[in-house]
């Protein structure tokens, strides 16, 4: 483990307001500076959203401008909800509410309920099914397991979107929802499961958020109370709001506008439980004054991975891929994304097993190694192969790591051995803090050796090695730790979700993949049929499956595997193909045509206060129009940041003028001398290459090369166009800050 990760697990907390925004790229910075007024983040996958936004609330808590006690930070779910205290943890932004719709409702309606209605809030039903097919049943309907799953999604889905049960066979021809039943029978479901409800004197958890709803419409003292403790919101994952939660959203701000919200209509994949991006891409229509800041610097994924993942949407259609980002990788080249064909099911998942064993042998380790499918069926031959080849794997989707009973066992073991201290025999001849861990987990089930094979007794050792490891990262970032440092340390993990990494190739489906990354990312079973899913019938709910792979696709850091298999069993008709999604963009395989001038790129917009120019159009995220940089030389389509700034492949030829390059090069140093900056914030070295190639002579050649706009244009326009030429200069340009 180097000293940079360690870092990265156990940072300093940074000493200054200041400090905390050391590290962002401009547009990141941006939105950590716009601490007032309505602002909307458009940021797609891999942009570093989530350290944006840490950022902006950990600046404003540190310089004093916003108090933690009146911030709710929203999500929507747990793990990102925990994942965020622990980032602002460690930014030194402590006091901060940061929760899931569901849980912050929850928190509220138990505070106001015996106010608002008296006596104690009913019984939450943690979960619905038992009840849904009690109410079935009454309805004369016996239902399977899977027929009774996708009634309570049906159920689920008719109260985010406030629909009663009189309303929901309307709502559904409305909206051309393929329902499980006919819907006047899933309507007497829906209205009898209701009924049991209030004859038991409980609630679910979309009553949660109806209920609150309710109260904070009806009690304007409520009401006030709670938007007098909340003055600053944040909502994540914005894309995925349902007008259930818009209502409850709505009425949590009142009429004020320190509202900002972050999200990618691209990744918009949730549907199905009434998630829409409409909020999104309307956000600038509501607010007309909202800061607009869009982020399309990809620090995640390669060229490689970038360039499929823009080439999935070019070809996308629909409101969302109208006002798509299109990303731009900041890393280093990898490897080509590599296509496989297998003849069946077992054939892909030995052939995938193989390939993770081999690049766990090459040094990626385990945990970085996701196998990704569409439907949760698909998991398990992979797990078989991977068990036969002797790969350890979690399954994604289990309960949370701090709520395994061994880990609630080691977490006793620890306190009782931290509180016992050298009076613990366990610890007897136990040197430093992680030999000390190992001794007391090894009376757990720890040992120095994984079990064989695969099952709980694997499970439980993963979680007990998760810790060690922990131990010896807390260890290296704060020599001289105690076991009483590391048991707060897991206390406070324990608070905000905050889990280690379990090691063993991570098994999910790509709807619980949403927000994870990996360095290595296998998306299996690419066939049609299952991608799309058949049950995906409207032109929209295509559209969505096309968005899942491109979630799946944006998960890979480096190494990305796309595979599928002709036939299911060993001897089986060949009759699968692969996805349409992949036409044009795998080997050998014709180009459907890509949609032009939709993709938009970064950028800051500040607003100006007036309302659109014309009723319902979504100004705030209307892409510039923009075609796909593609090399001046050999065409190839550009997704690398230094050549998208020379319009050209590195490989290809320059015509550089080399004597015009170093003038620039001089230039600069004196103008960052002058203005007390880096060389960069003038502009970078591969932008003035790109003006040392095309060598402009008006403003309107000038402007149009990447890394150069308007602003800089402005300041160094006439001083690059006098030495291009060949004129001298030396003339200071006006204070201001830049990047280029």
């Amino acid at each position: 483990m180097t000293a940079a990760t360690h870092s990265t697990l156990f940072p300093q907390v940074p000493e200054t307001p200041d400090a905390v925004l050391d590290g962002l790229d401009p547009e990141q910075r941006e939105v950590a500076l716009a601490l007032h007024g309505p602002v909307c983040v458009l940021a797609g996958a891999g942009t570093g959203k989530t350290r944006a936004i840490t950022h902006r609330i950990a600046y404003g808590v540190r310089a004093g401008i916003l108090q933690p006690a009146t911030i709710l930070a929203v999500t929507f779910t747990n793990r990102a909800a925990g994942e965020m205290r622990g980032r602002l943890r460690q930014l030194g932004a402590t006091g901060v509410q940061a929760r899931t719709f569901h849980s912050a409702a929850l928190r509220q309606l138990q505070y106001f309920w015996p106010k608002a209605v008296g006596g104690e809030l009913p019984r939450l039903l943690e979960r619905k099914v038992q009840l849904v097919a009690e109410a079935a049943a009454r309805c004369e309907l016996r239902l399977d397991r899977n027929e009774l799953r996708d009634v309570t999604s049906e159920i689920e889905w008719a109260k985010v979107t406030q629909t009663v049960p009189a309303d929901y066979p309307a709502a559904v021809a409305k909206t051309q929802r393929d329902a499980p039943r006919d819907p006047a029978v899933l309507s007497q479901i829906y209205s009898t499961y209701e009924q049991l409800k209030r004859d038991r004197s409980v609630i679910d958890f979309e009553d949660v958020l109806l209920l609150t709803v309710g109260i904070l419409q009806d009690r304007h003292d409520i009401a006030d109370h709670v938007r007098g403790q909340y003055q600053h919101f944040v909502v994540d994952e914005y894309q995925d709001v349902s007008p259930l939660q818009q209502r409850l959203l709505d009425l949590w701000v009142g009429d004020r506008d320190n509202l900002c919200v972050v999200g990618d209509a691209s990744q918009t994949i949730y549907s199905f439980t009434g998630a829409t991006p409409d909020h999104l891409l309307n956000f600038r229509t509501r607010h007309p004054g909202a800061t607009v800041v869009k982020l399309v610097r990809d620090y995640r994924s390669t060229p490689q991975v970038v360039h499929l993942a823009n080439g999935l949407l070019s070809q996308a259609r629909g409101k969302a891929a109208d006002h798509r980002l299109e990303l731009v990788s900041q890393r280093d080249k990898g490897p080509e994304p590599v296509y496989a064909e297998y003849p069946d099911e077992p054939h892909e998942a030995e052939a995938t097993a193989r390939r993770i064993r081999d690049l766990i042998a090459a040094g990626v380790p385990a945990g970085e190694i996701a196998v990704l499918y569409r439907v949760n069926s698909q998991s398990e031959v992979y797990e078989q192969a991977l068990a036969d080849a002797g790969v350890a794997y979690q399954l994604r989707g289990a309960e949370r790591f701090f709520e395994r009973a061994e880990v609630r066992e080691a977490g006793t073991a620890l306190r009782g051995a931290a509180r016992a201290g050298r009076n613990d025999s366990l610890l007897d001849g136990a040197e430093g803090l992680p030999s000390q861990v190992r001794a007391v987990l090894s009376t757990k089930g720890w040992t120095t050796r994984p079990p064989a094979g695969s099952g709980a007794v694997r499970d439980r050792w993963e979680s007990l090695a998760a810790l060690v490891r922990l131990a010896e990262d807390f260890e290296a970032a704060k020599p001289g730790a105690t076991l009483t440092d590391l048991v707060r340390e897991l206390d406070e993990r324990a608070a905000a979700q905050h889990a280690p990494t379990v090691q063993g190739v991570t098994l999910a489906s790509l709807h619980s993949a949403k927000g994870l990354e990996w360095d290595a990312v296998f998306l299996v079973g690419l066939t049609e049929g299952m991608m799309p899913i058949a049950y995906a019938k409207t032109d929209e709910q295509v559209e969505e499956e096309r968005r899942l792979l491109y979630v799946g696709v944006t998960r890979a850091r480096l190494h990305l595997s796309l595979s599928w298999s002709l036939a299911r069993s060993p001897g089986g008709r060949a009759s699968r193909r692969p996805t349409r999604f992949l036409n044009g963009l795998r080997p050998g395989s014709a180009a459907l045509g890509a949609r032009g001038g939709a993709g938009g790129g970064g950028g800051i917009d500040r607003g100006t206060g007036r309302a659109p120019a014309a009723a319902g159009r979504t100004e705030a995220v209307e892409p510039r129009t923009r075609q796909t940089a593609r090399c001046r030389v050999c065409r190839r389509p550009l997704t690398d940041a230094g050549e998208m700034k020379l319009m050209r492949c590195e490989e290809c030829p320059s015509d550089m003028d080399e004597a015009l390059y170093g003038r620039l090069l001089d230039w600069r140093a004196g103008q960052a001398a002058r203005l007390s900056q880096p060389d960069y914030c003038v502009f970078t070295e591969k932008t003035l290459m790109a003006i040392a190639e095309a060598v402009p002579s008006t403003e309107g050649e000038l402007v149009v090369i990447a890394g150069v706009g308007n602003r800089k244009l402005t300041r160094f326009g006439a001083d690059v166009l006098a030495i291009c030429a060949g004129e001298t200069v030396g003339e200071e340009p006006e204070e201001g800050d830049g990047e280029g």
